[in-house]
């Protein structure tokens, strides 16, 4: 992963065609990528320039060593927020410690994704449920077009979780300041007008879906110029709208992070949770893009290249970066062939840094904050409550909590939160898996549960399929539940277990396995397994299990009960002890 970038995999085949498209894409995504590096950084409570710094350097890491073609990596809301959440308890925003536990995270983020990608740790990307993750971002949504609306304003009104910022802004209604309500509002008219209403306009008249669909996105850009060119000529700072103010102009210096830093031990969890929420999302949009045009993403080495983007931002002054969603589709739309998009794209970034950040001084932050709400509310997603309804109740209450927790205590107690019920109720369903008594269909060798089919069984004989691994966790409820089923059903003299959904048999399991045919063979009853699979039947060998099993291991369902019920119909006795695998 390490000594064979993807990149010289698709920079041999790279050619003038390519180079267009990556090219025109790149156009189009710096023109969007300006107004949202400049948002999501003030939605972290950090410098404007940091947001363009972080817009740099991860794009030319993650062309190197990602696999996703059409990714975009960059400032996105929800990783904004949760580094807003983690480094207001380190330092006052607006402080150099503030700045410096921000770039730290970012340094610690990357080292950890770098790690997981070495540990090809990739298997994270399946460690969060779609309905958490939908419900996470959700509720983080809520809370970041909540916590703009001071912007909107013109108030101060700051808190961790929407109880905190709905009450702060209820206690600010008096000093609504008139002339920032006017730009904000004015502001989201116009973007949601250019986001629902201008590509159908556009379509109509005879612009072409693809050109209509791009001008569209172009919304945010318009209104930068736009409310930037009123303030200046209406003096709008000087009635107190609040203004960007100067913007550090210049490429960000390269430097080394500051290693021994008081605060990394407070930022561990908050690092480790921005790497997964982080990977998550950014494997999902790569997925999602790689399948329209028929490629692949490797999460492995999606870790390699999330790691390095986030190394990059640290060294050159960012903050925590990850695949954005918005970025990405527009990414995708306008053409790009290759990674070079990302790092033509990072030029374009640059240019804007170097000639171009001294007319942003008199952006409004009512503009940025309106820019913000209607981009994140695009990803609330209330929908998902009435899905997981429908589907199952354990996704529901995984998706509630998570949504309900995020509100109420914040980001990252939300999606810890999400995390614990989505690992709590994987241990209680597969705990209690599903155990099912089987019998022949009449004329087949197939075996059905005698809940819904009509099938054939014996008073002698009780064939239980059960549809899970065995492990610790359900060992005690699979033993309890064939005793309880013996005990239904007197004139048993086999029991063969049936065990084609078992792809697994910790040690516990075994002993419960070897507890059952103990206490069957105290009963005068044979315990026989089968349709073992390969890997589980190799473990086995290496135990005494096999030896002490008191019946036989069978390919079959229906060989097994062939040969028991000849056993049976013979009049014998215990048959001699041997194996057929």
């Amino acid at each position: 992963m390490l000594r064979k970038p993807p990149i010289l995999d698709w920079g041999r085949r790279y050619n003038r065609t390519t180079l267009v498209d990556d090219g025109i894409a790149a156009i189009i995504v710096t023109v969007m990528l300006i107004p949202q590096s400049l948002a999501y950084a003030m939605l972290a409570g950090l410098p404007p320039e940091m947001g363009l710094y972080a817009s740099m350097l991860p794009l030319v890491a993650y062309a190197i060593f990602g696999t996703s073609t059409t990714l975009s990596v960059g400032p996105v809301a929800v990783v904004s927020l949760m580094t807003a959440s983690a480094v207001a308890q380190i330092a006052e925003p607006g402080t150099a410690g503030y700045v410096e536990a921000a770039i730290l995270l970012a340094l610690m983020s990357g080292a950890m994704l770098l790690l997981f990608g070495v540990l090809r740790m990739g298997f994270l990307a399946s460690f969060l449920s779609h309905p958490v993750i939908a419900g996470f971002i959700t509720a983080s949504a809520v809370i970041i077009a909540i916590s703009q609306a001071g912007h909107i304003l013109g108030v101060s009104a700051s808190g961790d979780n929407l109880l905190q910022l709905v009450a702060n802004l209820a206690g600010a209604v008096a000093e609504v300041n008139l002339p920032t309500l006017a730009v904000g509002t004015a502001t989201l008219l116009f973007l949601v007008g250019m986001r629902k209403g201008l590509e159908p306009l556009l379509v109509r008249i005879g612009m072409p879906g693809y050109w209509a669909g791009m001008l569209a996105r172009t919304g945010p850009v318009f209104a930068v110029v736009g409310s930037s060119v009123a303030a200046h000529s209406l003096d709008l700072g000087g009635r107190g709208v609040a203004l960007v103010g100067d913007v550090t102009a210049g490429l960000p210096d390269f430097t080394l992070p500051v290693l021994v830093h008081p605060a990394w031990r407070e930022l561990l969890l908050s690092a480790l949770l921005i790497s997964i929420i982080g990977f998550v999302e950014s494997v999902s949009i790569g997925h999602t893009l790689a399948a329209r045009r028929h490629q692949r993403v490797d999460p492995d080495q999606e870790l390699i290249g999330l790691g390095a983007s986030n190394l990059a931002a640290a060294f050159s002054g960012g903050y925590p970066v990850t695949g954005g969603f918005a970025r990405s589709i527009v990414n995708f739309d306008a053409g790009a062939a290759t990674p070079a998009a990302g790092i033509f794209t990072a030029a374009g970034i640059a240019l804007t840094a170097l000639f171009f950040t001294p007319y942003l001084a008199y952006l409004p932050n009512a503009t940025l904050a309106a820019t913000i709400i209607v981009a994140v509310m695009s990803l609330a997603d209330f929908s998902i409550l009435k899905r997981t309804w429908d589907y199952g109740l354990s996704d529901f209450i995984a998706v509630a909590i998570t949504i309900v927790v995020t509100l109420a205590l914040g980001v990252e107690t939300g999606v810890a939160c999400g995390v614990l019920v989505s690992l709590a109720l994987h241990l209680y369903k597969t705990s209690r898996p599903h155990i099912a008594v089987v019998g022949e269909v009449p004329g087949t060798e197939h075996y059905r549960s005698i809940d819904r089919h009509e099938v054939i069984t014996r008073s002698d004989i009780l064939s239980v399929r059960i549809d899970e691994s065995l492990y610790f966790a359900n060992a005690s409820f699979v033993e309890s539940r064939l005793y309880a089923l013996l005990d239904e059903r007197p004139d048993v003299r086999h029991v063969i277990l049936m065990c084609t959904a078992v792809n697994e048999i910790d040690l516990s399991a075994l002993e419960a396995l070897e507890s059952i045919n103990r206490q069957l063979a105290e009963r005068r009853i044979t315990l026989h397994l089968s349709e073992l699979k390969g890997p589980v039947m190799d473990i086995l060998r290496h135990t005494q299990f096999l030896e002490a099993l008191t019946g036989k291991v069978f390919m079959s369902q229906h060989g097994a009960v062939r040969h028991v019920s000849a056993i049976e119909n013979a009049g014998h006795g215990k048959e001699p002890h041997n194996w057929e695998i």
